[in-house]
C-alpha cells in the first residue's frame, strides 16, 4: 500500500463537529477521520520502529523529545515528518484548527492498564497548540486546573481529535489514569490497545 493517504481518502474525512468543553481553549472533535483511514494509519504505524523510551512504546518524528531533561534543540532533529501524517495536518489546516504547521509528532501506544502522568507539555519547547488524535480504543482523560484545583474529564473516542490552546494548554494539566477500564456516564468502558498521535510545533 502506498504510504500516502490519497485524495479520495482525504475526502473521506468526516464533516466534523467541533465541541468546546468548559475548559477555555480546549476543543474536541469526534470522528475526525473515518474507520478506513484509522486502520491504514494503524497499519503504517506498526510498520515503523517502536522505542522503549518510557514504560510504554513510543515513536518520535521531526524532533526527538528528551523526557529526562525536558528540553528540545536542533541536535534532536530527526528530519521532516513522514508523508503519511500530512493528510491529517492538511485537514486540520483546512478546518482552521491550527495556524502553524507542526514539525514534531510523537506516537504513544497505551495497552490496557497503562496511562500517562498528569502534566503540561513543556512550555519553552512547544508553541501554543497541542493536537492529539486517538486511534483504536477509547479512554478517559483528566484535566486538572493548576490555578484552583478543578478537575474535568473527557472521554476520548477512537478517531477523535483533542486540541489544547490558551488556558487549556498552559494552565491545565492533562493525564490518563493507568487502569483497564473507565466509568463514563454510568457505563463501564473496557480499554483496548490505544494509539495516540500528538502534533506540536517546536520552539528552537
Amino acid at each position: 500500500m502506498n504510504s500516502n493517504l490519497n485524495n479520495q481518502q482525504l475526502e473521506l474525512f468526516a464533516s466534523v463537529t467541533i465541541n468546546k468543553p468548559q475548559i477555555p481553549g480546549l476543543q474536541y472533535i469526534e470522528e475526525f477521520i473515518d474507520k478506513q483511514t484509522e486502520q491504514e494509519l494503524l497499519n503504517l504505524i506498526d510498520r515503523q520502529r517502536w522505542l522503549m523510551d518510557l514504560k510504554r512504546r513510543v515513536q518520535h518524528y521531526g524532533y526527538k523529545y528528551d523526557y529526562r531533561t525536558k528540553k528540545i534543540d536542533y541536535s534532536m532533529y530527526l528530519g521532516i515528518l513522514p508523508d503519511w501524517l500530512f493528510p491529517i495536518i492538511e485537514q486540520m489546516v483546512s478546518l482552521n484548527l491550527i495556524s502553524e504547521i507542526p514539525d514534531q509528532a510523537i506516537i504513544n501506544e497505551y495497552l490496557p492498564g497503562q496511562g500517562i502522568t498528569s502534566h503540561i507539555d513543556c512550555k519553552p519547547c512547544f508553541t501554543d497548540t497541542i493536537v492529539s488524535l486517538s486511534l483504536n480504543s477509547p479512554c478517559v482523560m483528566n484535566f486538572d486546573c493548576t490555578v484552583n484545583g478543578e478537575r474535568q474529564s473527557k472521554l476520548l473516542k477512537p478517531r477523535s481529535l483533542v486540541i489544547l490552546q490558551g488556558e487549556s494548554r498552559y494552565l491545565w494539566k492533562h493525564g490518563i489514569p493507568p487502569r483497564k477500564s473507565d466509568q463514563w456516564e454510568n457505563q463501564k468502558i473496557m480499554r483496548d490497545r490505544r494509539i495516540s498521535i500528538t502534533f506540536r510545533k517546536v520552539i528552537v
